[in-house]
């Protein structure tokens, strides 16, 4: 069995958090319900992940993924098949799926490609310029400069 955390607890003693509790409590929720697809998350540079899933059995046009602000979805839908044979086995799973990750912010989807079995999806951290460190110029002497009287 497997000790869960007091969402609860931690929403009583922290303030402006929602989203990540919110997250943390469906994080919790997802893997206690599915575990189809199975998948991989890697990080293959600094600002660079690539997320694998295992789709056997599914072609392009029967999977779906989708982007959208913090978030990555994935559908899987099978068509029916007319199958003629006697099939004495049914080992690949054909249900239809659905696995949503949760992107931070300024991680965006690169691209898909599918190929032996495996859906693999690349995604980027871009922080745009105006969002990443830059130094700050330290004055001397009396009254701070403002950016207009810097800029004449």
């Amino acid at each position: 069995m497997r000790d869960t955390i007091d969402m609860a607890a931690l929403g009583r003693s922290t303030i402006g958090f929602e989203n990540l509790i919110d997250l943390l409590q469906g994080s919790q929720q997802a893997e206690e319900n599915e575990a189809f697809p199975p998948y991989n998350i890697e990080k293959i540079a600094d600002d660079h992940y690539r997320v694998t899933l295992a789709v056997a059995g599914f072609s392009e046009s029967e999977l779906e993924v989708t982007a959208q602000p913090n978030r990555l979805s994935i559908m899987g839908r099978k068509r029916p098949e007319a199958f003629s044979g006697n099939l004495l086995h049914k080992g690949i799973a054909s249900r239809p799926f659905t696995r949503q990750f949760s992107l931070a912010e300024h991680v965006f989807v690169r691209g898909a490609t599918l190929g032996s079995g495996l859906l693999v999806i690349d995604l980027e951290r871009a922080i745009p310029e105006a969002r990443k460190p830059r130094r700050i110029e330290i004055g001397t002497g009396g009254t701070p400069v403002s950016p207009e009287q810097r800029a004449a």
